[in-house]
């Protein structure tokens, strides 16, 4: 559970930025898990459960970008 206390002793990166860059990320990568979801709920027919995925994967992908505008204007100061 070191993730869970670092602050920036191991890692020597306390800063709010890298949260943002983490977030990013995660978002991303939920977006590509979720074309997997996707392709697997279509090929097996089931509609709502497609449209539940595409809906998670437009907020994940809402998420990201939100995410990178603030760190572009964080970065940009």
């Amino acid at each position: 559970m070191a993730s869970d206390t670092e602050s920036g002793h191991v890692t020597g990166t306390k800063d709010k930025d890298y949260n943002l860059i983490w977030f990013v990320e995660q978002c991303l990568s939920n977006v590509l898990r979720l074309e997997t979801y996707i392709k697997d709920a279509e090929r097996d027919g089931d509609q709502e459960l497609t449209d539940f995925f595409r809906r998670a994967q437009a907020e994940s992908r809402k998420g990201a970008e939100q995410s990178k505008q603030l760190l572009r204007q964080r970065l940009s100061r």
